[in-house]
């Protein structure tokens, strides 16, 4: 008898063990996450697919960099049986950093309650804002071992605002519902995941790859794209600045053209005491913006670097064009042209920019210089765009207040295009 209790008692302490360990590998899982994006052909903004509500429905979402949190309209056919909006004063609004009481005199429906929390909605392109009711409610986002997604892991009480569908109008791609907020705020999608999946080792970091069909990845590296590349391993790094509206920026020292000093008046390059000045970066301006007298310095010096190529006129919204068939292709980040170097924190860290990211093909026939000028009167004296960041992986590394950047991955036979999206079960 005894020996047989003894039995029963291993079989149950081994059943034990493996569920434990189950559970153990379950939650180790739960520390990085994957979230494809394409790029609008229209717009060139970048569109997330995210999964929210119960049923779940995928979603289009506008990504912006700087967002402070997800927004989406919910005036028709917002139908979910997990939607809440929580009241005044809540934790919930607390959490939000939003003490003002909504009031709607419209027929209850999702984003029209009152004594619910308001804030204040933004688009990112035209600066549009309305009042937008704090809601709850399910979402679902692809966990990953940083190479494939695996499956959809839940958050139930995920915070976002149902905002008017005028905010939508009229320059975001016809499909969107909203904006995906990905800026350093206390609701924003990258510090709900942080918040949500803290107790798994989620790591508050986030990677972007753009590219027309990108990704970004939630959570530290490793992340891979065929042919099984580690794309996080020629990163360099620089601190993260986070602006007081939480936005991203990064300090610039200097810029060099062909190895060569670009002459800059260097104060605009700093951020002053009314945050004027630095270096933002961005995804929703499709270039990169520079002050006007960076501007001209910078393509009056790509210009006179690239004297053997004759200039053609310009194409909007850009100002130096070049004839395309003089220009060497047969490089794998690009045409041949002279490397643009960001000079960071230390004279030693470069962010360098190829002919892939720093000429664009504007109508058949003609290469423009992928930088906008942003007048006098810009709040940073540089806004990096998106396509500056296109094929390089970005990390965004809260936990230690610093970006990681691996300039063009097409120098490394790779592209933010090649994650492997077969789906693991």
């Amino acid at each position: 008898m005894a020996s047989s209790s003894l039995y029963f008692l291993l079989i149950f302490l081994s059943i034990s063990s493996f569920t434990l360990l189950s559970q153990s590998q379950t939650s180790s899982k739960l520390n990085k996450f994957v979230l494809p994006i394409h790029q609008d052909n229209k717009t060139n903004l970048y569109v997330a697919n995210i999964y929210k509500r119960t049923p779940l429905l995928q979603i289009p979402f506008v990504v912006d960099l700087n967002g402070r949190f997800l927004w989406v309209t919910c005036e028709q056919n917002y139908l979910s049986s997990t939607y809440h909006a929580p009241r005044c004063y809540s934790t919930q609004c607390a959490r939000a950093n939003t003490h003002y009481c909504h009031t709607c005199f419209s027929k209850a429906r999702p984003g029209c309650h009152n004594n619910t929390c308001g804030l204040m909605s933004v688009n990112p392109v035209t600066g549009l804002t309305a009042m937008s009711e704090l809601a709850q409610d399910v979402l679902s986002i692809n966990s990953t071992q940083g190479s494939n997604p695996g499956p959809l892991v839940k958050i139930p009480r995920f915070l976002f605002t149902c905002a008017p569908s005028l905010l939508l109008q009229p320059v975001l791609p016809g499909n969107v519902q909203g904006v995906a907020g990905l800026g350093h705020s206390p609701i924003s999608l990258p510090t709900q995941l942080a918040s949500y999946f803290g107790y798994a080792g989620f790591a508050p970091t986030f990677a972007l790859c753009l590219a027309p069909n990108g990704v970004i990845f939630f959570g530290d590296s490793p992340y891979y794209m065929l042919p099984g590349l580690d794309i996080s391993l020629p990163l360099g790094y620089t601190p993260l600045i986070i602006s007081p509206l939480g936005e991203y920026y990064i300090e610039v020292k200097s810029i060099k053209i062909n190895n060569k000093d670009v002459s800059l008046n260097t104060t605009l390059l700093s951020i002053d005491r009314r945050g004027i000045g630095g270096t933002k970066l961005s995804t929703i301006n499709p270039y990169t913006i520079l002050e006007h007298s960076i501007f001209k310095s910078v393509t009056e010096f790509f210009t006179k670097e690239l004297s053997g190529i004759p200039l053609v006129k310009p194409v909007e919204p850009f100002e130096v064009c070049f004839n395309s068939k003089s220009i060497d292709k047969r490089t794998r980040v690009g045409p041949k042209v002279p490397n643009i170097d960001l000079v960071l924190h230390d004279q030693h860290v470069i962010w360098r920019i190829y002919g892939s990211n720093s000429l664009v093909e504007a109508t058949p026939g003609v290469s423009c210089l992928a930088f906008v000028d942003g007048g006098l009167n810009t709040r940073a004296a540089i806004v990096i765009g998106a396509y500056q960041m296109e094929n390089n992986l970005i990390q965004f590394d809260m936990a230690r207040s610093r970006l990681g950047f691996s300039s063009s991955l097409l120098f490394f036979r790779t592209s933010c295009n090649n994650l492997n999206f077969t789906a693991i079960p």
